[in-house]
């Protein structure tokens, strides 16, 4: 389950504080734990979602399932075999910049069904996880993994235990940290020459985090032969507006450079309700609209481009 012939060289606001005070993530080093020795499946942490069943139904009837319709996973086991091949294949194809998004409080939770600071544990486990299938044993040690903060780094080595993965950071808490600020990080000081793949874990608890990953990449990716994968970083909230470009011009011009230049690999993104359904996506087969009847999935439309999320939820799934 190594990468065989790597292309690279090689809604409520989340609190933190779960990574900040240990009183405040017993439970979830302890689960961390019980996962790195063997003692208990990832799945069992996160959730699992098993006899499942998948239909696609095409938009035209009769219309023949293409290689591309990967299925909605059964479980976390599953979504991470899905997210390394599609990953692989868009590494193939020379992408440098890629998106992996998916709920980490259930495969059919939406934003808000979990507590932040779990949300943000239980990526971190998938990370780890993500890279020990994907990273080819010869490229761990120049892959660099930045979680949004300092503090969590330390958290992040317990998880990481026995792994060579370099584990870094964004940014470092000040005394203005409770009101959205942090000290300053030089992006190209934290990286080395022989880095080849970066990862970034979660970056939305602060608007400045994403604001540093384009810092990352434009200084350290760009024209270069590296690669950069933004995990579970919430990025439908640049993508919807949801931050006022007046107070946040800054975030908002990502949709006009960053984000342009990103291709999602890996997606999920549920939408609750009368006319319920999923957004699914995995690399390089087409966006799909899905509703679940009973413990099967059914295609009720697809398209080439991501459509948005209001799109979704306001056409495409009442007139499924």
């Amino acid at each position: 389950m190594l990468l065989s012939n790597p292309a690279f060289a090689v809604s409520s606001t989340p609190h933190r504080m779960v990574f900040q005070s240990r009183s405040h993530w017993t439970e979830a080093e302890a689960n961390a734990n019980a996962v790195i020795k063997g003692k208990i499946g990832l799945h069992q942490i996160v959730g699992s979602r098993r006899n499942l069943k998948f239909i696609s139904r095409s938009v035209s009837e009769g219309e023949a399932l293409t290689e591309y319709d990967t299925p909605f996973p059964n479980d976390y086991i599953d979504l991470l075999k899905q997210a390394k091949r599609a990953t692989e294949l868009a590494l193939k194809d020379g992408k440098q910049l890629m998106e992996i998004e998916f709920p980490t409080a259930g495969l059919g939770s939406v934003p808000g069904d979990g507590e932040g600071g779990n949300e943000m544990t239980g990526s971190m486990q998938l990370i780890r996880e993500f890279c020990d299938i994907l990273v080819a044993p010869e490229k761990v040690t120049r892959t660099r993994i930045f979680f949004p903060e300092a503090n969590e780094v330390k958290f992040a080595r317990q998880v990481f235990e026995g792994a060579s993965f370099k584990l870094d950071y964004l940014t470092k808490p000040s005394f203005f940290e409770d009101f959205g600020f942090g000290e300053k990080v030089k992006m190209a000081d934290r990286v080395k020459p022989g880095d080849e793949l970066f990862l970034v874990g979660y970056p939305y608890f602060n608007v400045n985090e994403m604001i540093v990953v384009e810092e990352l990449y434009k200084e350290a990716v760009m024209n270069t032969n590296r690669k950069m994968i933004i995990f579970n970083g919430e990025l439908d909230r640049i993508r919807s507006g949801y931050y006022p470009s007046f107070f946040y011009p800054k975030l908002a011009a990502l949709t006009k450079s960053l984000l342009p230049m990103m291709e999602t690999v890996y997606y999920i993104h549920n939408f609750k309700g009368r006319n319920g359904g999923t957004l699914f996506r995995c690399y390089p087969g087409p966006w799909r609209v899905l509703r679940r009847m009973g413990n099967k999935y059914f295609c009720v439309h697809q398209q080439e481009k991501m459509p948005s999320l209001k799109e979704v939820a306001l056409d495409i799934l009442p007139a499924a």
